[in-house]
């Protein structure tokens, strides 16, 4: 799976917009939509309300998490903490970044909530390298991955696959090497 098909999977969140306009309900393959009032809040998918955001037919109320003081503590806390600590969306970055690229006047203070979720990646993708490589060191052929989501997952995909074929590779040679020497 690579990064659009995991931001895909994650514009199926859902989300609350506020729009400004009337609509009794809105028909699609995904499901029934609305009724839109204006001002009045509604639960729409997340592509559904970047879509309307873009034709300023509403405004979107970013997620309760989506805020300086809740990032600001989960960025102590993964920081802090030795595991991954569990996030407050399992596509927090792709949500955060929908949001943030396409409707930041309704977020407050944007600037300074894009740079701690762009913080807490680089902690978290940090970690998961030094996991990644301790893993390697020790020799290990698997590991338990908890609270990590489908984007940080995606994002070592590639090296990991390829770095343990390598080891594999490597302990199949030593193996036929120390059995042509006995």
């Amino acid at each position: 799976m690579d990064a659009e098909e995991v931001e895909f999977v994650a514009e199926k969140n859902t989300i609350t917009i506020l729009p400004n306009f009337s609509e009794n309900r809105i028909y699609m393959i995904s499901g029934d939509y609305g009724p839109f009032n204006p001002s009045l809040p509604v639960d729409v998918p997340l592509w559904l309300a970047v879509h309307l955001k873009k034709r300023q037919k509403c405004r979107i109320q970013s997620p309760d998490w989506l805020a300086v003081e809740p990032l600001t503590e989960k960025k102590r806390e993964e920081s802090t903490s030795e595991l991954f600590t569990a996030m407050p969306s399992d596509h927090y970055m792709e949500v955060s970044m929908a949001i943030l690229n396409n409707a930041s006047d309704d977020v407050p203070d944007a600037d300074q909530v894009r740079t701690l979720v762009k913080d807490i990646w680089d902690i978290r993708v940090a970690k998961l390298r030094r996991s990644i490589d301790q893993m390697i060191r020790s020799q290990a052929i698997s590991a338990e991955l908890t609270n990590l989501t489908l984007m940080e997952i995606n994002t070592v995909r590639p090296f990991l696959t390829k770095a343990l074929d390598h080891l594999h590779m490597l302990r199949i040679n030593a193996e036929k090497h120390a059995g042509e020497q006995t």
